[in-house]
């Protein structure tokens, strides 16, 4: 029989992290793929086999021609062309190559439509361009690949919530079109979470840096831009403004996919970035062949 003290102690509340990822577990999140786990447990040895890797992602056709090319992209900028699977993962390493099989994945991961193909194509370019930003005006602050792999993960929520959720597709539109409220705020406003949530424990599940999963969580947090003292950290703060910037560019030369986030955020990603307005016409000139190259 229980005592009276057991009945009048109530079990400790569960964290704010716990109800929210209990929340979520009916979304869809993708599980984080096997590949990934097999690169992990080689990391930890003293000498990674990178042949046998090597093989395991030889064996999709799809998957190394992929790698092959992101190792041959040229914010890596390496001297002599990859041409292999084994040289991709000597060249990147295997921390790199982890992470950018986890983008290629990404995509492989939800179903072929034409909406999603030109989402990925977005993202794709983003990333290609934020981590040229990050190697030509970053100023040592970000790593390229760092700046590459938050670019393909930072809307990684939105394919998932257009899956669960039939009406998304015009939440997002309105959220697109929102000039004062954050773009979450819209999200939240009718659904029980939003694609940077959701994006954010995407990223966390597949065990991507906590600095990545932090600056998906706030990519629309104007007072993380703008506010020093806010959390997350600095390397994620600086992953969002560049991504940002990347996306500004590419709207500002293409003319698609226009929304009012650099009105909300663009004042805080130059300031962050040491940046000026003066600066943007000619970063955008050098960067126009990295924009318009094809994926």
């Amino acid at each position: 029989m229980r005592s009276t003290d057991d009945e009048s102690t109530p079990p400790p509340p569960p964290s704010v992290d716990a109800l929210l990822e209990g929340s979520l577990k009916d979304i869809g999140i993708p599980p984080r793929p096997t590949i990934l786990d097999r690169i992990s447990r080689e990391m930890l040895q003293d000498e990674p086999d990178y042949k046998r890797l090597a093989n395991v992602i030889g064996a999709d056709v799809s998957l190394s021609a992929a790698l092959i090319k992101t190792a041959n992209s040229p914010f890596f900028g390496f001297r002599n062309r990859v041409r292999s699977v084994n040289e991709a993962l000597m060249m990147l390493g295997l921390d790199v190559a982890s992470r950018a099989i986890a983008g290629i994945i990404l995509r492989k991961t939800f179903p072929n439509s034409l909406h999603l193909e030109r989402f990925w194509d977005a993202s794709a370019r983003i990333a290609r361009l934020s981590g040229w930003l990050a190697q030509h005006v970053g100023h040592n602050k970000l790593r390229p690949d760092d700046a590459y792999t938050f670019g393909l993960f930072r809307d990684a929520g939105i394919p998932v919530l257009l899956l669960r959720f039939p009406g998304y597709e015009k939440i997002l539109a309105r959220a697109n079109s929102e000039d004062s409220r954050s773009f979450t705020a819209v999200e939240d406003a009718q659904l029980p979470t939003n694609h940077a949530m959701v994006g954010c424990l995407l990223a966390q599940s597949w065990w991507l840096p906590e600095e990545l999963c932090l600056a998906i969580r706030h990519h629309h947090d104007t007072a993380v831009i703008e506010t020093p003292s806010i959390t997350p950290p600095l390397t994620s703060r600086y992953r969002i403004a560049m991504a940002q910037f990347a996306e500004h560019l590419v709207q500002r030369h293409t003319g698609l996919s226009h929304t009012h986030e650099w009105q909300k955020l663009g004042d805080g990603c130059l300031r962050l970035l040491d940046i000026t307005e003066d600066d943007i016409d000619g970063i955008l000139a050098e960067a126009l062949p990295v924009i318009e190259a094809e994926d």
